[in-house]
């Protein structure tokens, strides 16, 4: 609820990383990890703008952020093929209307 973002571990209470006022203050409403490329997870917050985290490229801040200016998102969710090689990957925003968005995310985020 308060921007902050922790990287566990499964066998520890305590995190392996932790950035604390990621999201300026606004709550992170939604959080995956990239289906297709390990080190890559995308937050959601509360006045709907997206962060790119790249953790091989930069593990202290996101790599990219983008706001969605339309309307508020309300959660998002990501769609592609891990088996596949092809570094299709996408990003699904609900928004609170109940329109469904799909954008698609640059390969450099997306190949394996």
């Amino acid at each position: 609820s308060d921007g902050s973002i922790r990287l566990h571990q499964m066998t520890s209470e305590y995190p392996l990383m932790q950035w604390n006022d990621s999201t300026k203050g606004q709550p992170v409403i939604a959080l995956q990890w990239a289906l297709t490329r390990p080190a890559v997870f995308f937050a959601l917050d509360a006045s709907s703008n997206i962060y790119i985290w790249d953790l091989l490229e930069n593990d202290l801040l996101p790599v990219a952020k983008q706001n969605i200016p339309s309307e508020k998102v309300v959660t998002m969710t990501l769609l592609g093929e891990p088996e596949k090689a092809n570094g299709l990957l996408g990003i699904v925003l609900a928004k609170e209307s109940g329109q469904i968005d799909i954008q698609y995310v640059k390969k450099k985020w997306a190949l394996p």
